[in-house]
């Protein structure tokens, strides 16, 4: 299966502290699937590292109250761009990012409180129709086979 994955679970330090957030199962995610990095954040211009960056009132502002809403959906767009252009069947994103959330985001308050929500990128690939799943569901794509895709995308019980 083809999967477009938040670079920074792969080890790629691309996050705003300039780290990485490399995910256990990232390896074997490698050996299974073909996997197609992606950072939202990077592919819309912002630097690394930046200030922190978190979803409210319809856009994402830093911490410093500066309005970081373009490069969002420009990396966004960047995003489904790669995902056409790679034909990705689904994407494994880094929860609770602005960018990459999947179902839960901070609040935009930089309180560490987390609400229902999704990050830029992850809301346009849904739009779009690629599955998203955030990495902590990783593990279902290592211990399914083929018809998995389908799973995925069909089955009702599966918060996506």
């Amino acid at each position: 299966m083809k999967l477009l994955v938040s670079a920074c679970l792969l080890g790629v330090a691309c996050r705003y502290d300039g780290r990485s957030k490399l995910h256990p199962l990232a390896q074997e995610l490698c050996r299974c699937h073909e996997v197609i990095p992606v950072c939202g954040e990077i592919f819309g211009g912002l630097p690394t590292p930046r200030l922190p960056s978190e979803r409210r009132e319809g856009g994402v502002f830093a911490s410093d109250g500066g309005d970081v809403t373009d490069a969002f959906r420009r990396g966004a767009e960047e995003v489904v761009r790669l995902a056409r252009l790679t034909g990705a069947q689904a994407a494994i994103l880094k929860e609770r990012s602005p960018s990459c959330g999947c179902g839960e985001i901070y609040d935009g308050t930089f309180t560490g409180t987390v609400v229902e929500g999704w990050g830029v990128t992850a809301e346009l690939l849904r739009r779009e129709g690629i599955p998203v799943l955030g990495e902590s569901r990783m593990g279902e794509l290592l211990t399914e086979d083929e018809a998995c895709l389908v799973k995925i995308t069909r089955d009702p019980a599966k918060k996506l």
